[in-house]
């Protein structure tokens, strides 16, 4: 794989994680893996030569909103951890979805040096309400073309989310229902 590879087109085709998997990357201040396990090289339809060394959004679908990520990037940058699903792209085009643990690794003396992710399935609950809101999101970012979209649909999340009283982690909870 070079590093000016194309674009990956979604082709519909779902994998979806069994219950007992789970998903391991490690990255760089900057994003870039660190380390995978053997489930995200699978799913992700990748080797680890080709990962290794690579921003960790190379399976980033388009149809995730940039608000999500702009609330991880601030979560992180804060010290905290975030949970949140997230829809990824295969490098094939396949996409799955996955209910995501991301914290800041640290070294001895407590700096962040990295960040760690662990992923696990999502149900089918929770999937459809998180794909209505998420698509929400989209149609706020599709008024906001260019930088400012992930700013305007997180600003739209937030509001929505003091409408209802709830923070974005009593929302996702809410939605994960504890179980599958």
């Amino acid at each position: 794989m070079s590093s000016t590879t194309l674009a990956v087109r979604p082709t519909g085709v779902e994998r979806v994680l069994a219950d007992d998997q789970l998903i391991v990357s490690k990255t760089d201040l900057k994003g870039r893996l660190t380390y995978t396990n053997d489930v995200f090289l699978t799913i992700s339809a990748i080797e680890e030569q080709d990962a290794i060394g690579r921003p960790h959004n190379l399976i980033r679908h388009p149809s995730m909103p940039r608000g999500i990520f702009r609330l991880l990037w601030d979560t992180l940058r804060s010290g905290d951890e975030l949970f949140a699903y997230v829809q990824n792209l295969a490098l094939d085009g396949a996409h799955y979805w996955v209910f995501a643990h991301v914290t800041p690794s640290r070294d001895a003396q407590g700096r962040v040096v990295g960040y760690h992710s662990t992923r696990r399935a999502v149900s089918a609950r929770a999937r459809a309400e998180v794909e209505r809101l998420y698509g929400q999101m989209l149609q706020v970012e599709a008024q906001h073309p260019g930088r400012g979209a992930d700013e305007a649909s997180l600003a739209w999340l937030q509001d929505r989310l003091t409408e209802q009283g709830q923070t974005y982690s009593e929302w996702l909870w809410s939605v994960a229902g504890g179980a599958r």
